[in-house]
Formats: structure tokens, sequence, C-alpha cells
């Protein structure tokens, strides 16, 4: 097994700390979008185009399918903090990760371009 110094663990410690404190999150994805929806004679359809929206949707996957929710603009301000936290989630699990990486390739002595 690999041995991380000092220094890597203090950077894994820094790193759960980090997580510790990320608090609630949401998976998958919000998205912001405008919808033209074509009638003639429509708002959306004008020079310049006017389209519908912002409508604020949530998409995510639920056992291999895609799930789209449409967020009320209260919604959207209850939980927008938690889809913040969830990027925030997943950058530091990539920053734990490329850690464990270099950990294990100088210990095992492989070339760092196995990534």
């Amino acid at each position: 097994m690999a041995e991380p110094n000092e220094a890597d663990r203090a950077a894994q410690a820094a790193l759960a700390r980090r997580l510790a404190d990320a608090g609630f999150a949401l998976p998958g994805t919000l998205l912001e979008v405008a919808h033209v929806c074509g009638k003639p004679n429509c708002r959306c359809t004008a020079d310049p185009p006017r389209p519908h929206g912002p409508y604020h949707r949530w998409t995510r996957k639920i056992d291999g399918k895609t799930v789209t929710r449409r967020l009320t603009a209260d919604q959207l301000a209850r939980y927008e903090q938690w889809f913040e936290n969830a990027k925030r989630i997943r950058a530091l699990v990539a920053e734990l990760e490329e850690l464990s990486l270099s950990v294990a390739e100088r210990d095992e002595d492989w070339p760092p371009k196995s990534r």
C-alpha cells in the first residue's frame, strides 16, 4: 500500500475539514433556460426575439435515466446554495483523488501520465 508522507496527510486532513463543512448538497445540474415556442406572432419569434423565461431546471440521473424538474423562483432561492455546495464537494473530491494519485504514482514509481 502507498505510504503518504506528512505533507500528504496534512493536505488530506485539510480537504477532509473542508468536506465536513460543506453542508447539504443536491446532486445534478442546475440550468437556466429560455424557451422559444415558435408560435406565429409570439414575442419569442419577434425581431429581435424575446424568448420565454428564464426558467430554472434541475437535471439529475436516477437509475440511469435523466430526470428534470422545473424549479420555481422560491425553490431556486431555497436550494441554490445546496447546488453550490454540491459543486464544491465535487471539486474537493477531485482534489482528494489527485492527491491520492500523486501518492500512488510516487510510491509505485508509475509515470505521472497514468491519469
